[in-house]
């Protein structure tokens, strides 16, 4: 049974996340033989301001500002 675990930062749709769940299950069920049923995925959302990237926060980088912008918005 392969229990997956994705971190997400805040602000992905319902619509995204149920896509994105698919996908992997598509994929677990392709690559490993699991079975579709047994495909369970865990969703965690963070925000900006816990999460740090070559020790800056994603919240403070200004190569994220727009990524960031984005989810905040929605």
């Amino acid at each position: 049974m392969p229990n997956i675990t994705v971190e997400l930062l805040r602000g992905r749709t319902i619509e995204q996340r149920r896509e994105f769940a698919k996908a992997v299950a598509d994929s677990a069920v392709e690559i490993l033989g699991a079975r579709r049923q047994d495909v369970r995925m865990v969703f965690t959302e963070i925000t900006p301001d816990i999460v740090a990237n070559g020790g800056v926060l994603a919240s403070e980088d200004e190569s994220r500002a727009g990524v960031v912008a984005a989810l905040a918005d929605d």
